[in-house]
């Protein structure tokens, strides 16, 4: 690593704050130390979702973050339980990036909880892994967090090694060693490469990172349209994008828009387009790891008067099915029966997703837990009966459409 830096190559880091939201309450409160803890619902409450867990639930006792409370209370009787204080990880999360700041201004915040530090020109003694241990050491002393750190020339391989040693690791990870380390991992385990994602890439005989780097171009646009040509390149150790400290105020909205190919007055035209829309940003808001309250519809008529619109609702939204509901009751409300033009959707206001759980009242955790339990019942049939044995009563209605 030290020759990267006598060769002026980037060094970055990503540093990756372990089980943040219980760190925090931990570091509050040393006294929970070496016990099993989760931030989730109201104590008393027997219902409840769990939001955070440390390391002790999770890998002494098999506990993760959307578990019901119930079951991790009967997988741990002695689980410690606390309610979010969202001030707190705020709080916290600031003091983080402020001490990473002493160590090199170009900071990027990915997240409440993580974010790549550019240390390439700093001109601290010691080499970066000396760095990225005095960073540990440091967190850990003065603020109680404990975090991961990747050392590599590029974002997406600091990213990657962080996530190879947690808690309290430091990885480094050099474009030569991907083909040894990276390419046997399967593809879902990639920055990047979500469920649907991995899903589409194993239908076409692509199981493993490796088998990624290798693929053929064209079958991957045909897939994943630009986004299969990103990731080859990922795959192989590539990426070209820098370490940018302005990068989150460039984001405070996602959207999309459509100039159609003729003037269109059909209300059933109108909303598939929309709908089109809505998936297209929910793809963009997932890439950014980002969620939304606010959506706003824009229309244009043929005339080229254009009107906005937008309504925030109570609870934050990313999927593709609840942004073209929201869209298309905008739509349906303002538009005035003219012919079309143009049709946009943006999400106003986007912010980290990781920010995003829900201070739900009592009332809520058991709603959301009772949605667990049928979520995972669903999951099982769809496991032993297909996927297309439960679908949404709005996907069969689209389906009824186009036919």
């Amino acid at each position: 690593m030290e020759s990267i830096k006598a060769n002026k190559r980037r060094v970055i880091l990503h540093v990756d704050c372990n089980s943040f939201f219980a760190s925090c309450e931990i570091a509050r409160n040393p006294a929970l130390k070496g016990q099993a803890v989760v931030v989730a619902g109201d104590p008393k409450e027997r219902r409840g979702i769990v939001l955070a867990a440390n390391y002790i639930a999770k890998q002494r006792f098999g506990i993760y973050t959307t578990m019901p409370l119930w079951e991790a209370k009967k997988k741990c009787p002695q689980l410690v339980v606390l309610q979010p204080n969202f001030d707190l990880y705020r709080k916290t999360s600031k003091e983080v990036f402020q001490f990473l700041s002493s160590f090199s201004s170009i900071l990027e915040p990915a997240s409440i909880d993580e974010g790549y530090l550019d240390i390439t020109d700093c001109h601290e003694p010691g080499s970066p892994l000396e760095m990225a241990e005095q960073i540990q050491k440091g967190l850990l002393r003065s603020l109680g967090i404990p975090v991961s750190i990747g050392i590599a020339p590029n974002k997406f391989l600091a990213k990657m090694a962080s996530e190879m040693k947690k808690p309290l690791g430091i990885t480094v990870l050099r474009k030569r060693d991907v083909p040894a380390i990276l390419w046997p991992l399967p593809v879902k385990a990639m920055h990047g490469v979500g469920d649907k994602t991995a899903k589409k890439l194993n239908q076409i005989g692509i199981f493993t990172i490796g088998d990624l780097a290798k693929a053929e171009n064209l079958l991957l646009e045909q897939v994943l349209g630009v986004n299969g040509i990103r990731l080859k390149e990922r795959a192989n150790g590539m990426d070209e994008r820098t370490v940018d400290p302005e990068a989150k105020e460039k984001w405070k909205s996602v959207g999309n828009s459509t100039t159609l190919s003729r003037n269109v007055m059909e209300e059933r035209i109108l909303l598939e387009v929309l709908r089109d829309l809505a998936q297209s940003v929910s793809e963009r808001m997932k890439q950014k790891r980002v969620v939304s309250c606010t959506v706003q519809i824009m229309i244009r008529y043929s005339d080229f008067q254009t009107i906005t619109r937008s309504k925030t609702w109570d609870d934050p939204f990313q999927e593709p099915e609840e942004i073209f509901q929201y869209a298309s009751y905008l739509f349906k409300r303002h538009w005035n029966g003219n012919p079309v033009r143009l049709l946009g959707i943006t999400a106003l206001d986007v912010f980290d997703k990781k920010e995003a759980v829900k201070q739900l009242d009592l009332f809520h955790f058991e709603e959301e837990a009772k949605k667990e339990v049928l979520w995972n019942t669903v999951k099982r049939l769809q496991g032993k009966f297909g996927d297309g044995i439960i679908q949404p009563s709005s996907e069969l209605l689209h389906k009824k459409r186009k036919r």
